[in-house]
């Protein structure tokens, strides 16, 4: 059936855990004046809430809203994909060569002669699927950030001086970053007279290895190895370094003092100098590759933040490497006596490997600049929150929106899907300190619930840079994956996306772990005990007979072994609480409901209860969090083929996203397809 085109240019604004629930509340108070504008001109729900797919992760939903497929269908089941044979071993699943439906952008490439933009959409877009020379993609391997799946070239540093160290010293990978309201790093000769070593964090070693094609094996068997504790830990290099009196300098100031601190994981060293200001207040730093130099390659004033300063790092060759990084004053003694500097870690530039075609990256980097890395600080430290990951975000969301502004009044592209990831990005770091709880008691809560606001408000700042286009004969597609939920109750392991979650199902005995010499559980699980594991967000799998190397469960015994399961489930209690820890759980068969059945889902589906919901991953699209939060995704249309100032009552799911947007355009449905237009915001 061919359908008449309500419009030719379409902008996907996707933003990864936006909310509807804390936006619609921000908004009515004033505080997302272009989301507003964007509603008034254009068709939502009065809630802003569209109906999310499960599970509510990053992965199955960007491909879900790609696809307008259910994960189920196109085959992308959670962050992380099983082996459906060792059910204990995970795979890395941004990869679009594993999802099962067709895109919708395919079908603009390929039979429209549209042009075509991805841009940095984490869910099945990469590598491309289309051969068609309409169809241009930039990354997708991962959801953070725009060439974040490139290694760093260096770590970030903490770079710490004080007149009490005697020597200059560099600690690789250790972290003295305390939480709460006070400063960074204080009182450093005494904090550091060991110089112990930070331990990486669990969750960021299993994103590595989850890179490599032959998989990976994880047990989660305590709270420190789940997500919100492991992302707690910052990763980074201390260096110690001893204020002195500037001696031996080309040229420095009268009264400068100086310090020494190193890049290059430490094989590069350089000097320093904290000079004064014409009040004789020591207020900002000059950074220098040598003393030989006349003219530093950067100086900083107190709190003063610099994004994207063009450095060289060496390689283990020794070879000057050309990089970008950001670096950070955070605070500098009136009388020169102390400092805390951050420098972010080091990107390699000129890095096309993720531009399709590669002339994109080049075209990207001399209309608008290098792609941006962002900082990877402490989100329990309210200080690195609100002065350091805000800010970088903000100044990532700004590069975006050039680039993409860019392109729209080129006229180089008809039709664009594109990620954000600020909202998600922060959330994983910071959002669960919204709520006062033992285990973060050194946080406070407002200060927390104040920085979700303040990153709703950068994201408003972001759409508005969309807002003049819808004049210019575009239409606005504002939605999101999922939103961010504010735990309540902390500590049960079940629904972490990253390994196999041990404790829940090995207190209930289905679970066994192999023991040592003493007795104790190791991270080995014992086969031949154990029944069933929990593993990725929301999969139980029987360890069956004829289908696992190790199944002891007799297939004749699977259903009333699920039934058991399912029952024990519901009547988990979480012993700090006493509450029910599970809403729902059903058998593979019965998940068709959720969209989640099929050979890449286990053999028990099953999510967690209100509360003990943790961000998101683990729970139903429908559920609700502290302070005013939610998992829901949004959704927003205005432009031509939207109605204006429209409020509708449909339940709109995310499998509607697709057709509604191929409804407008003209185009046929992608091939697995499964959801409808909302025909009620159409205008004809």
């Amino acid at each position: 059936m061919e359908q008449k085109a309500l419009t030719q240019k379409v902008i996907v604004l996707g933003v990864d855990g936006f909310d509807p629930k804390l936006a619609k509340k921000f908004m009515d108070q004033g505080k997302m004046p272009a989301l507003k504008e964007f509603t008034i001109k254009g068709s939502a729900r009065e809630d802003l809430v569209l109906l999310g797919a499960m599970p509510t992760v990053t992965p199955p939903l960007w491909t879900t809203l790609a696809t307008g497929a259910y994960p189920g269908t196109h085959g992308i089941t959670c962050f992380f994909a099983s082996d459906p044979v060792n059910i204990d071993t995970m795979y890395y699943n941004l990869d679009s060569r594993k999802s099962k439906a067709e895109p919708l952008w395919n079908v603009f490439a390929e039979e429209t002669g549209k042009k075509t933009l991805v841009w940095h959409w984490p869910g099945s877009s990469w590598p491309p699927t289309s051969e068609s020379p309409n169809l241009h993609v930039v990354d997708g391997t991962q959801p953070s950030g725009i060439n974040n799946g490139i290694p760093f070239l260096d770590l970030l540093k903490v770079v710490t001086g004080s007149e009490k160290i005697a020597d200059s010293e560099y600690l690789p990978n250790t972290s003295h970053v305390a939480p709460g309201q006070g400063c960074i790093i204080d009182n450093a000769a005494d904090l550091m007279d060991e110089g112990g070593e930070a331990e990486t964090s669990v969750f960021r070693k299993v994103i590595a290895a989850g890179n490599n094609a032959k998989g990976f094996q994880f047990s989660i068997t305590e709270e420190e190895e789940c997500e919100i504790e492991a992302l707690g830990s910052m990763v980074c290099d201390t260096i110690k370094s001893a204020i002195k009196s500037a001696e031996g300098w080309a040229q420095a100031p009268d009264g400068a003092k100086e310090f020494v601190f190193f890049v290059s994981n430490g094989l590069e060293r350089r000097p320093a100098l904290i000079v004064k200001n014409e009040q004789g207040i020591y207020d900002s730093v000059q950074f220098y590759k040598s003393k030989k130099e006349i003219t530093p390659y950067l100086t900083l004033k107190r709190g003063e933040i610099r994004f994207d300063v063009s450095d060289t790092v060496k390689n283990d060759e020794g070879e000057d490497v050309a990089c970008n990084r950001n670096y950070q004053l955070l605070d500098l003694a009136d009388d020169g006596s102390k400092f805390n500097i951050i420098i972010n870690n080091a990107a390699q530039v000129g890095r096309d490997d993720y531009f399709h075609p590669k002339s994109l990256y080049q075209e990207v980097v001399e209309n608008i600049g290098n792609v941006p890395v962002n900082f990877r600080v402490n989100g329990s430290n309210e200080i690195l929150v609100r002065e350091t990951m805000i800010p970088s975000w903000e100044h990532y969301c700004n590069w975006q929106a050039k680039c993409l502004t860019y392109f729209m009044e080129n006229n180089q592209y008809d039709i664009i899907f594109s990620h954000l990831h600020n909202l998600d990005g922060v959330g994983h770091y910071f959002w669960h300190y919204a709520c006062n709880q033992e285990e973060w008691k050194e946080n406070n809560e407002i200060s927390y619930q104040q920085f979700q606001e303040d990153v709703y408000c950068q994201t408003d700042r972001y759409l508005s840079k969309f807002l003049p286009f819808l004049d210019q004969g575009w239409t606005m597609i504002i939605t999101s994956d999922h939103g961010l939920i504010t735990q309540e109750y902390h500590g049960v392991i079940l629904g972490e996306i990253h390994g196999v979650n041990v404790p829940v199902l090995a207190e209930l005995g289905y679970t066994v772990m192999v023991k040592d010499e003493n007795g104790n559980d190791t991270k080995e699980i014992d086969w031949t005990k154990t029944r069933a594991i929990a593993i990725r967000g929301d999969h139980i799998y029987i360890n069956l007979k004829g289908r696992n190397p190790h199944g002891i469960v007799d297939p004749a015994d699977k259903y009333e072994l699920e039934t058991q399961i399912i029952s024990d489930l519901y009547s988990y209690r979480d012993p700090r609480s006493g509450r029910r820890a599970i809403s729902v759980a059903v058998r593979n068969r019965d998940a068709v409901h959720f969209g989640m059945s099929g050979q890449e889902c286990g053999d028990i589906i099953y999510f967690t209860e209100e509360g003990f919901n943790k961000i998101h991953a683990d729970s139903l699209s429908t559920q609700c969090g502290y302070a005013d939060t939610s998992v829901s995704p949004i959704f927003v249309a205005a432009g031509p083929g939207i109605k204006e100032n429209c409020v509708t009552e449909r339940v709109i799911r995310q499998v509607d996203v697709v057709p509604t947007i191929a409804a407008i355009t003209g185009v046929r449905m992608p091939a697995q397809c499964e959801g409808a237009p909302v025909y009620q915001i159409i205008t004809e």
